[in-house]
């Protein structure tokens, strides 16, 4: 079990959420389906500002997107990601976007100096639900991928 930290001010208006409280377990799936992800594998449960998932994944990518999917949204503190995973394989890390980031700056402070231009990684690893790697916003959780 994994708990993800999110900005409960920030992310996608999603039917029914407000600051004060995440949108209901049915629509919060629905936006993981709406991502493309498997949203029939899992159960979504809220409890005040956390949301917890359960379920399974076939990998620890997909385990990791559906988890930021629902925590990437208004109203939501943490998610506690219990999603068994088939496959299992190290887990990214999660960075929260700042004021005055962007992709490339990301990916030279989390890789290195001189790996500005791995940001790639970083917007492949988060899509669907980045669009555009220059369409981040402050408060967003990202995955992080290792370096490989």
């Amino acid at each position: 079990m994994s708990l993800i930290s999110f900005i409960k001010e920030v992310g996608a208006k999603l039917h029914g959420a407000s600051e004060d409280k995440p949108a209901a377990p049915e629509i919060l799936k629905q936006e993981v389906a709406k991502q493309g992800l498997p949203a029939d594998k899992i159960d979504v449960a809220v409890n005040g500002n956390t949301v917890t998932v359960t379920g399974s994944a076939t990998s620890t990518e997909e385990a990791e997107k559906i988890a930021l999917t629902v925590g990437n949204s208004i109203g939501v503190s943490q998610v506690a990601n219990n999603i068994t995973v088939e496959k299992p394989t190290p887990g990214a890390k999660m960075y929260t976007v700042q004021k005055g980031d962007n992709l490339s700056k990301i990916a030279e402070a989390q890789y290195g100096k001189g790996k500005a231009n791995e940001y790639h990684r970083i917007f492949s690893a988060n899509k669907p639900m980045l669009k555009s790697p220059d369409l981040i916003y402050p408060g967003q959780v990202l995955r992080i991928p290792p370096l490989t």
